[in-house]
Parts: C-alpha cells; structure tokens; sequence
C-alpha cells in the first residue's frame, strides 16, 4: 500500500508539468507564424504577386485553398507573405519603444525631483494622444512605408512601459537591495542599469508581450487606410481593405487577411498572458 501511494505521488507531479498552459498555447502559436514568415517561399503554393485575371475573385477550392482576390492572386499565399511585414513591424516598435520606455521610467524613479517631473509630464502628454490618429498623421507627413510606420506606431507606443518602470524603480529606490549595492559604492549609471533594470525587465517583457495584440491591429489598421506597406506586397492591413470592397459577394477576399490578424492577435495574447503568469509574483499560482 505504502508503495501504491508512493507511485501516485511520483505521477501526479509529472502530469501536472504536462498540462497545457496558455503560454505553451501561445508560444505555439507564435512560432508557427514565425515559421510562416521565415520559410514563406516553400510554404506558399504560388507567386504571391502574380496576377492571373481570368482566375480573378475565385471561390475556396482545391486549387486555390483560400481563393483569389480581384487581381487573381492566391490569397493563401498571399496570407503566408503577409506574416513577414507583420512581423518586422512589431519587432521595430518593440525595439523603439521598451528601450526609450525603460529609460524614460528608470530615470525619472531614480533621480526625482526636477527630473521626474518633467519627464513624467512629457510621458502624461504622449499618453493623452490617441495612438492612430497620431500615427496617421506622422505617416502623412513622413509618408507610407514600414519604417515610418513602425516610428508613428513606436512614438506613443512608450509611455505605459515608462510609467511601469518607474513606480517599479520607486518602489525599489529605499530598498535593502540598493542600500547595500551603495554600501558597495555602486552609484549613478552603474546603479541603475546593472540592479534596477533587471529587476524591472521581467514585466517590460509581460507588458510588451501584452502590448503585441493591439500593435497588430493598429499595424493592420495603417495598412487598411493605405498608410502601411505599399501594393503590391502582400500585407494583411491592405488585403482586408481590397476585400472590403467585395465583402458581400466575396467574402473570402476579406476573411482570409482577417482570420491571420485573429491568429496573429491570439498568439501574442496567450503568450502575453501566459508570461504573466509565469514571471509576475503577483499573477503566479
């Protein structure tokens, strides 16, 4: 008997670290759309870009998997070329904004006074801008194309990352931790990039990841008004706005782009909140 229970107990745990999380979901989501984007040419069945006006609007079928839209090209591969931009977007905001966001944040809650307050209301102004709306009117004046989208997107993309780190430094500024780092004689710089930004890297990862689902839509959103990438390179935005026009008779053109924005949306949402949940103490269970 003893043994019986002792053999349970030695299962049990091993069935829980089987079982399937949100973030395992989510990171397996994601790398099958890192895997669309990276090997896009073997998975896509046809030249994304090809135009063939007699197979122009075509329903699913066998041949075409997800149809074509008006110019004739297959929208399944185009779906599959879309992850690139979509991707690479994501990644230039995410590089702009966590960087300048954890400066900014550090900064203010570490130094104080004068600082603080001025960086905090340069903070307050970006957050009361509405995030499209700035972002169109930066790509109007830059003009369209992934760069300067991802630099509108990225410039009121910062401040909740800034606001985060720096009620994070504050709370840490009086702590025991940075008391005997100073009784070391680490001050300045050296203090406030080698101990206090890697305890608050942990939830600019969480926020970040948190952040990549609505980076998306508004991704997508710049592509729909024609601020994105350009035609004819396959892009989820501009596709969704080619089917708009034929939504009610074709629908397929609209849905195939706007069931990749879901799956794109969903990834990062699950690993968002799965990464929560792992590195935020307050999250765990």
């Amino acid at each position: 008997m003893t043994q019986h229970l002792s053999e349970l107990e030695t299962v049990r745990p091993r069935r829980r670290r089987r079982r399937v999380t949100s973030l395992t979901i989510g990171l397996t989501l994601v790398a099958i759309l890192i895997a669309m984007a990276l090997f896009a040419p073997l998975l896509a069945p046809w030249d994304p870009n090809a135009q063939t006006m007699s197979s122009r609007l075509l329903p699913p079928s066998a041949l075409h998997w997800f149809g074509t839209d008006g110019f004739g090209r297959d929208l399944l591969s185009r779906v599959i070329y879309g992850a690139r931009p979509t991707l690479l977007l994501v990644s230039l905001i995410l590089i702009l904004t966590i960087p300048v966001g954890l400066l900014v944040g550090i900064a203010a809650g570490y130094l104080g006074g004068w600082t603080e307050r001025v960086l905090m209301r340069v903070t307050d102004i970006f957050l009361s801008l509405p995030n499209l709306v700035i972002a169109l009117a930066l790509v109007a004046i830059l003009g369209p194309g992934l760069l300067n989208g991802a630099l509108a997107l990225a410039l009121t993309s910062w401040p909740p990352f800034a606001r985060q780190a720096r009620a994070e430094t504050l709370a840490l500024r009086r702590s025991d931790y940075l008391a005997a780092a100073r009784m070391q004689g680490i001050t300045g710089l050296r203090l406030m990039f080698g101990h206090i930004l890697p305890l608050c890297l942990p939830t600019a990862v969480v926020r970040a990841a948190l952040s990549l689902g609505g980076i998306i839509l508004s991704a997508a959103g710049l592509g729909f008004l024609g601020m994105g990438v350009q035609p004819p390179t396959a892009e989820w935005g501009s596709m969704v706005a080619e089917g708009s026009k034929v939504i009610f008779d074709q629908w397929w053109v609209a849905a195939a782009p706007g069931a990749a924005i879901l799956f794109a949306s969903l990834a990062f949402n699950l690993t968002g909140d799965g990464l929560r949940d792992r590195l935020d103490t307050r999250h765990a269970k």
